[in-house]
């Protein structure tokens, strides 16, 4: 249930027969006035679960149990979550070859642990004026990084500097 959704219960359930389901036990399909008076004897509330179904499912149970289940689910959820967070390494055009091996280094590390990388190569001055010369270098990075990722974002030239992004196969 999202939190803009609203939770119908008692009498705002505007079907006349349901199914009612209580904890552990299946009462059926019953007029909503039985449903009530039951849920009324027992001290519960009728909870509409799904109107999908034909008839609508309800469950007998206090509301507030119902409440605290679905924050609980909910919770759940949120730890199962996986965030892809974009780590960005910036080089430069005059980079040196052991610099830039524990640069693809540092790549793989971040793509193995999940993450997406954003290679960014910028340039300073009259370096811009051989851009498009690195275009390749990009690409070659790339290859030499895909026994564990992948492009995601092509090479593109964005202002003083040349990007893409790769993320984990």
């Amino acid at each position: 249930m999202a939190k803009n959704e609203k939770v119908l219960i008692n009498e705002m359930i505007p079907y006349r027969e349901i199914r009612l389901n209580g904890e552990g036990v299946n009462y059926g399909v019953m007029d909503i006035m039985d449903a009530l008076r039951l849920a009324e004897e027992e001290g519960k509330d009728v909870i509409l679960i799904s109107d999908n179904a034909v008839p609508p499912v309800c469950r007998l149970m206090e509301f507030g149990k119902y409440k605290y289940e679905l924050q609980k689910k909910e919770k759940e959820a949120k730890k199962k979550q996986t965030v892809v967070e974009t780590k960005e390494i910036r080089i430069s055009p005059n980079i040196d070859e052991n610099d830039l091996e524990v640069k693809k280094n540092m790549m793989r590390k971040i793509m193995l642990k999940g993450d997406n990388v954003k290679v960014t190569l910028r340039f300073r001055g009259r370096e811009a004026s051989h851009m498009g010369d690195y275009i390749p270098f990009m690409e070659n990075l790339a290859i030499d990084l895909s026994d564990v990722g992948m492009i995601v974002k092509p090479v593109r030239i964005e202002g003083m500097s040349i990007s893409m992004s790769l993320a984990r196969k």
